[in-house]
């Protein structure tokens, strides 16, 4: 056995909790085992736990001994790490702030609160990346800042936030969703799940529960950003969007407007049509939202070990969710456009409308609205970052908050 020092050693530290740096092969040899100073390591069953009280100092220990070479029976294999001359300070601040460290009493409120902020800030970019998945080639808009300026100049500041208040009742499901992304996670992690597969499987659930929640208002609200939008068809003929039939009078208030939808939505397709889409919701937004949390802490890992240690956290934080966002982007446009043009346009099913897309786009279905969307995407990611985890510390009870930076 060999006992070193490790100068750059960086993990998550729980004041109460696991060590998720321990490793071991699938025959059950630690091949790098993590110890706290005065602290002893337990391993019963093939399972390793620390609770160290106040840890100050991290040793690293290299082994080759397997368990089935350690005593038998009841007895569990305690040792103790000797003192060392060049002890390793401890980082001693808490990563990743669990479920069950928090005060949920404000947790909710704030988190909502912020939810609402950020769709405030960014709804626009949501309105232009509709329009563009939905419209034919480039008749109607060349890009992103083509699509801004046009609507701004005819439909008004009104025109870039149409569906905004019908889409605000999106932050319940974002309460929802929260909720259930941490309280899968925390499931895992009593299970001693690995980190990267907890957010995985947790952002996956998550997203199939806001979705089942959230898509009857994202159907209402895309009508109303695209109605009365000007297409045209194959043959370049002038067609104005209104696939309900919607009264589209001047005089008419947003509100009944919203309502006429409803109505019309429910008249031609009954309950199922506030569902249209649902499975392709799923298809698009499950992956995307698992794959986005995943990457979200492989880039937090990777950009941690690359920064200096005086970098704020919650910078890296912020920056992980942005590179997180442009990944899960590039990776699902296709799908999202479909999920788009299915709840929009009322066809079938995601087969034919893959089909038409394919038809009309070619392989630009993989780069339309990609511009808007990366924009869309990179900008929630951040703000949403920057809200959850702050909102996070905000919510840390007492006895967690000398261990957050």
């Amino acid at each position: 056995m060999t006992l070193t020092t490790v100068p750059e050693l960086r993990l998550t530290y729980h004041p109460v909790g696991k060590m998720e740096s321990t490793t071991k092969t699938a025959r059950g040899v630690c091949t790098s085992l993590v110890l706290w100073s005065k602290i002893y390591f337990v391993n019963t069953g093939g399972r390793d736990e620390e609770r160290p009280a106040n840890p100050s100092l991290i040793y690293a220990v290299h082994t080759d001994f397997h368990p089935s070479k350690w005593p038998m029976g009841r007895h569990r294999r305690i040792w103790t790490p000797p003192p060392l001359s060049t002890p390793v300070e401890s980082p001693q601040f808490i990563r990743t702030i669990e479920w069950d460290m928090m005060d949920k009493s404000k947790f909710f409120p704030l988190s909502m609160l912020s939810s609402f902020s950020v769709r405030c800030c960014l709804y626009p970019l949501t309105v232009i990346k509709t329009r563009l998945q939905v419209q034919r080639h480039d008749d109607v808009y060349k890009g992103m800042v083509d699509a801004w300026t046009k609507i701004y100049q005819g439909e008004g500041a009104a025109g870039l936030y149409r569906g905004f208040w019908v889409s605000t009742f999106q932050i319940i499901s974002g309460a929802f969703y929260i909720s259930t992304y941490e309280g899968v996670r925390h499931i895992l992690t009593i299970n001693n799940v690995n980190s990267r597969l907890k957010s995985l499987v947790a952002g996956g659930c998550a997203s199939a529960v806001g979705q089942t929640i959230v898509v009857p208002f994202d159907v209402m609200s895309q009508h109303l950003m695209v109605l009365g939008v000007v297409d045209y068809g194959p043959k370049k003929q002038k067609i104005v969007l209104n696939p309900l039939g919607i009264s589209m009078d001047p005089t008419r208030s947003r509100l009944k407007i919203t309502l006429d939808i409803m109505k019309q939505i429910y008249i031609q397709d009954g309950v199922h049509g506030f569902y249209r889409g649902y499975v392709a919701s799923l298809c698009t937004y499950v992956p995307n939202s698992a794959m986005w949390w995943t990457f979200y802490h492989l880039y937090q890992d990777e950009l941690y070990a690359i920064f200096p240690s005086w970098v704020s956290h919650l910078f890296i934080q912020c920056m992980a969710g942005t590179l997180g966002g442009f990944t899960t982007t590039l990776l699902t446009n296709p799908l999202d456009i479909v999920r788009a043009r299915l709840q929009v346009q009322r066809l079938d099913s995601m087969q034919k409308t893959f089909h038409i897309l394919w038809t009309e786009e070619r392989l630009r279905i993989f780069t339309k609205g990609l511009s808007a969307r990366m924009v869309q995407s990179a900008c929630f990611s951040f703000a949403i970052i920057l809200g959850y985890e702050t909102i996070k510390r905000m919510s840390v009870n007492e006895e967690y908050r000398e261990y957050i930076r």
